[in-house]
């Protein structure tokens, strides 16, 4: 007679090993919240401090401490969106561990039914062919599950890294480290370092039955639901909006690597296009990345490619109102002197027509020239 509780074991097994994915609140996604939720008050800080050092002082030191400022402002949004980021994939992950802890008690429950209906019949050959059949295809049904969650997960280990910043930022791959570790803790103890060891024990279990019950004669049976399964993985995206704004602005890869986030498209694609032109040699009165360009016609250039029309004089391009305060430069928005203008990109830096067009540190001197102010164009 062989034993039908013996059957039903390594589905139960293969149910506990996978754990629930239910993360307690205080968890790991709400801890990656809280310090975003700190970072941005951090954040506000800084801006503040920003303004109200450029309202006391002025000169070369306060550019210098307000480009360093702005570098810390940008790692700061930059942590803080990544940890958003970084929870949002850990609660997907636990979800799907929830939703494969839900469909493993339905196959444990669906096979305890189809035995429970052959009543007196279970033990007839019949029977017992029905039930070890049925064992070896929800098992099968088990292992499929166990697959894909994982396959599912391995899509949030890969979002995890797209969210892991370039070696040189200590802070922030320490952050990443953490949360990687975060999502294993998310899918449960256990859950990918043993599921897939149960599961084949649990095919080889079941197929020593079936030896034993049926004399060997389906042994080939057990072996073809070794496949049992197939893995259909999810992706999900994990884009969050800036710690720096409304959460609706545009993201930029500077050419330092930082990430900065513009307040629109247009700011955006100017941004792009000043950059693109650096290496341009200064030609006074140039309008053309291709044949040379002076200050105040690369901004004309970069955001005429945006669709904005600028006045071709540098200093007639402080438009935009009400001005923009140092704490909240954002990336295309305009330096502006009385003989000069220069684009803001983010990070403290600003690009400007030099000889070449380059990247440098953002500043409100310039020569001598009487500083208007900052000014945003889209606005």
């Amino acid at each position: 007679m062989i034993d039908l509780s013996g059957l039903t074991q390594p589905l139960l097994d293969l149910l506990s090993s996978f754990g629930t994915g239910v993360l307690a609140t205080g968890g790991p996604s709400d801890g990656l919240r809280s310090t975003s939720t700190n970072l941005d008050q951090i954040y506000q800080q800084g801006r503040n401090s920003i303004n109200n050092v450029n309202t006391a002082w002025d000169g070369q030191a306060v550019d210098a401490v307000t480009a360093k400022a702005l570098r810390v402002q940008t790692s700061s949004a930059t942590l803080s969106d990544n940890g958003t980021g970084m929870a949002t994939v850990v609660d997907q992950a636990a979800a799907y561990v929830q939703t494969g802890q839900k469909e493993l008690d339905g196959i444990v429950n669906s096979f305890v039914s189809q035995v429970s209906a052959l009543g007196t019949a279970v033990g007839t050959p019949v029977g017992l062919t029905t039930v070890i059949a049925s064992a070896i295809d929800h098992i099968g049904q088990g292992m499929g599950v166990v697959g894909r969650v994982q396959e599912e997960l391995g899509t949030q280990t890969a979002a995890i890294q797209e969210l892991t910043p370039a070696p040189s930022s200590t802070s922030l791959a320490s952050v990443s480290s953490g949360a990687s570790n975060l999502l294993s803790s998310a899918s449960s103890s256990g859950m990918l370092s043993t599921a897939a060891s149960t599961g084949s024990s649990l095919l080889s279990t079941v197929g020593s039955s079936l030896s034993s019950a049926m004399g060997g004669s389906t042994t080939s049976a057990s072996k073809s639901t070794t496949t049992g399964g197939t893995s259909t993985g999810s992706s999900t995206g994990s884009s969050t909006g800036s710690s720096t704004g409304s959460g609706t602005g545009v993201k930029i890869t500077l050419p330092d690597g930082s990430v900065v986030e513009a307040p629109n498209e247009k700011a955006a694609t100017a941004v792009r296009s000043a950059i693109g032109a650096c290496g341009t040699p200064y030609v006074w009165g140039g309008n053309d990345p291709q044949s040379g360009i002076d200050c105040s016609g690369l901004t004309k250039y970069a955001y005429g490619e945006a669709g904005v029309e600028l006045p071709r004089l540098a200093q007639e391009q402080h438009i935009g109102n009400p001005q923009v305060s140092p704490g909240d430069l954002q990336p295309g928005d305009l330096a502006v002197w009385d003989g000069h203008v220069a684009m803001v990109v983010g990070n403290g830096q600003l690009v400007e027509a030099g000889d070449p067009v380059s990247i440098s540190s953002i500043r409100t001197e310039n020569s001598g020239m009487e500083f208007y102010g900052f000014y945003r164009p889209t606005e």
